[in-house]
């Protein structure tokens, strides 16, 4: 067992003493902490995995040894953000979103939604300095690179149920990229395991399902082809200025002894909130889609500043925008629009996919690079926008049925402004 919450309260948390080389329990019930070598539930004993497991001794997933006290909240918020400074040249806006994003890793699993954080930039840009040095702060961090194989990361992923801290998330080779955008894709919201087909020692089919739902700090050159992955990360562009002076070229050996005290503080911050950590539901933002909401959600709780909290939102709004941007520009988002402007004049009858065809030739005749057939637009209509057409009379139509389906329609591409719903 690595950890778990038991139903009369009681938290328990791997610990791994690096001076003895040995791993135990930290537990914590009402306000009470100790460390057990194991523990006893219904007569059954339960274990620590052990100091031996290969991925501990060679530190690939990092433990804190005790639960320590922090002070208050702002205290061991500031004393992170210096840690930070002190290695790492980052922005300061994006310095103060990797701080509550620690936070975040050390009680993720009261949430059922995540975004992830990125550092992309090209090589000598420090971004694997910046991975390093917040990852070693994230609850059970797991290191893993590019040049690893992906089966692993998903027997550990599953296994400890911590921080995914990945280097180089470019794969050199497609079907590797596959799996791994299937970690991120699945990784993010609770009760999506992913499948892989496993066979027993007699040869027999038996897939495997694996738990992949937790944070994951990435470093990466480029983006993921698909918009909605790209969506779920939180991203700090490197090397886009001259690194500070004062940062060591080299890690000193501090920085690990430095980690650790804050891994053990964090640790006790995991134990006083993981109970109370919750959705603040106010926090919603009507101008940014419902996707962008519900993983920005999580982060913007743990969060006291009001106005970091309008920063990651602008942030994230600009994605937001350009995503709107591409799909106003779509041929989706036209043939919207005509329909749009049909609803407006008074139409409130079944609409005939002609009519539609010939009103969008009429309104993009002179931006339009190929010919445009009835045939063309309904199947726009039905395979791209899923709406229902039928055949009345002869003629294909779109029934007013599908007007409130259009307006949301035209609220994702960006044809009406999303403030204009809420007013």
């Amino acid at each position: 067992m690595v950890s778990g919450s038991l139903p009369d309260g009681t938290l328990i948390e791997t610990v791994y003493n690096q001076t003895e080389h040995k791993t135990a329990f930290a537990l914590y019930k009402e306000g009470t902490v100790s460390i057990e070598p194991s523990y006893t539930v219904d007569d059954e004993k339960i274990e620590p995995v052990p100091a031996t497991n290969n991925l501990i001794k060679h530190g690939a997933v990092i433990f804190a040894e005790k639960p320590e006290p922090y002070g208050d909240l702002a205290e061991l918020i500031g004393e992170m953000d210096a840690y930070i400074y002190r290695y790492v040249d980052v922005s300061d806006h994006f310095r103060k979103i990797a701080t509550y994003y620690v936070l975040l890793t050390w009680v993720y699993d009261a949430f059922n939604e995540l975004p992830y954080l990125r550092l992309r930039g090209d090589y000598g840009s420090g971004k694997t300095r910046a991975l390093m040095v917040i990852g070693s702060l994230c609850n059970k961090a797991f290191f893993a690179s590019g040049a690893s194989t992906v089966s692993p990361i998903f027997h550990t992923l599953d296994t400890f149920r911590g921080t995914l801290i990945f280097d180089e998330a470019d794969f050199r080779f497609s079907d590797e990229k596959s799996e791994l955008v299937k970690i991120f894709n699945n990784g993010n919201v609770r009760g999506f395991p992913v499948l892989r087909t496993a066979m027993t020692v007699n040869r027999e089919f038996d897939p495997q399902a694996f738990n992949v739902y937790g944070t994951k700090v990435v470093a990466m050159r480029k983006a993921f082809d698909d918009p909605a992955l790209e969506s779920r990360f939180l991203t700090e562009e490197m090397g886009q200025r001259s690194l500070r002076r004062d940062i060591p070229i080299n890690l000193p050996d501090e920085q690990k002894t430095e980690a650790l005290a804050l891994r053990n503080k964090l640790l006790m911050y995991r134990f006083k909130t993981l109970h109370t950590a919750r959705i603040d539901r106010s926090l919603a933002d009507p101008s940014l889609s419902p996707r962008l909401n519900q993983i920005l959600m999580p982060l913007l709780s743990i969060i006291e500043e009001e106005d970091l909290r309008k920063d990651i939102r602008e942030a994230v709004r600009a994605f937001d925008q350009k995503l709107y941007a591409e799909r106003s520009a779509s041929l989706e988002a036209g043939v919207l629009e005509v329909i749009q402007e049909m609803y407006e004049d008074g139409i409130d009858a079944a609409i005939p996919i002609a009519d539609i065809t010939n009103a969008f030739i009429k309104k993009f005749a002179k931006d339009l690079e190929r010919p445009i057939s009835v045939r063309m637009i309904g199947g726009i209509l039905r395979t791209r926008l899923r709406l229902h057409t039928y055949k009345s009379h002869g003629v294909y139509v779109l029934p007013p049925t599908e007007r409130e389906k259009v307006a949301e329609l035209c609220i994702r591409y960006g044809v009406t402004d999303r403030k204009d719903t809420t007013t």
